[in-house]
């Protein structure tokens, strides 16, 4: 009797358009990859303690809406360039998002939004608005979940994280040690720093394992690591911005042997999920930036044009401008927050 014992749960295989196709379609142009190594240079020398701005990465949960993405991007550049003495602004632009059971899963999984899982259409799509995000003179970041996308969008992006469900992810931490770009590793789930020091560790690490090339043949990587990696505080079982917590973090950075270096995260476990709290973390970390704590080189914040969030599966219109995953700041507070985070850099340079 012959068994059947391959792809038993495998329902269908589709091509993948290779990463060299969309690069040839979409080159980064002269203005975008300006773009993308000044700010790599300017976040590298924050991280190397030669710029005393703070890197703020801000912008929505996730990209569902190019066009009111392109919004928040012009309105965002202007802010940029007002704050660029105190603030290195960097855009979120995130495509892929890690969800605990399911749930839609990005733009690049399903950019229409209809379990339709054109896949090929959403790194199209994500490719030209980092591309036209880039090219106006704004920097992007984004979070890298897998092992191929990479190939299609890195160059474009300047900065990149590690969420906390795979910081402890062999994997991704090899991923991170060949990225061109900076990269931020959450601290876990339930709130230890440890397998994020454990991952900048091994993201500053040469590694070899398997990935794709440009034309999307398997490969053995080698790469040389990563040493502008850093932690991201994003809050656990409690938050974890306070300056206890800060104070903790450092003590734990320097017994690994790391440089004291926190990015605050003010979403997620840190805001309770409460989008508004995003503004009380800021008021708290502000106060310490202004009281002179020079190890927080980073915050990161959830921010749209509309506050809130809406949900895709109930059928109605969508809103323009509001998230379709978590819930963030609209641009008023966006504004705000990013004035006094301005202001504190400017107080703690005394």
């Amino acid at each position: 009797m012959n068994y059947q014992n391959d792809d038993l749960r495998i329902k269908e295989i589709k091509e993948l358009l290779p990463p060299v196709t969309l690069l040839e379609k979409f080159p980064a142009t002269e203005n975008a990859a300006n773009t993308v190594a000044h700010a790599r240079k300017a976040i590298h020398k924050i991280l190397k303690g030669n710029d005393d701005r703070l890197l703020v990465v801000i912008g929505p949960c996730s990209i569902h809406d190019p066009v009111a993405a392109k919004e928040y991007a012009t309105r965002l550049l202007a802010l940029r360039e007002e704050l660029k003495d105190e603030l290195e602004i960097v855009m979120r632009v995130y495509f892929e998002k890690p969800r605990t059971t399911v749930g839609w899963k990005g733009l690049i999984n399903d950019p229409h939004m209809d379990n339709s899982f054109q896949i090929n259409d959403g790194l199209r799509i994500a490719r030209k608005l980092l591309l036209d995000i880039n090219d106006s003179g704004l920097p992007a970041a984004g979070e890298f979940l897998d092992m191929i996308t990479p190939q299609y969008l890195a160059d474009l992006m300047s900065w990149g994280a590690i969420g906390a469900r795979t910081t402890e992810s062999q994997v991704h931490r090899e991923l991170a040690s060949g990225l061109s770009c900076p990269v931020g590793f959450k601290n876990g789930t339930d709130g230890t720093i440890k397998v994020a020091i454990d991952a900048i560790n091994a993201a500053g690490a040469p590694h070899c394992f398997l990935s794709v090339t440009k034309w999307g043949h398997s490969a053995i990587v080698n790469t040389s690591g990563n040493g502008d990696c850093h932690i991201i505080l994003r809050g656990g079982k409690e938050p974890n911005y306070s300056a206890k917590h800060v104070a903790e973090v450092k003590e734990g950075l320097n017994k690994a042997g790391l440089p004291a270096q926190v990015m605050i995260d003010f979403s997620h476990a840190n805001s309770s999920k409460q989008f508004k709290k995003q503004m009380d973390v800021c008021a708290d970390v502000c106060q310490q930036i202004a009281g002179g704590e020079k190890a927080i080189i980073g915050v990161m914040v959830e921010s749209h044009l509309v506050e809130g969030n809406q949900s895709l599966e109930s059928g109605e219109p969508l809103a323009y401008g509001k998230s379709i995953t978590d819930a963030c700041i609209g641009w008023e507070d966006t504004d705000a927050l990013l004035r006094q985070l301005a202001n504190a850099v400017k107080a703690r340079r005394g």
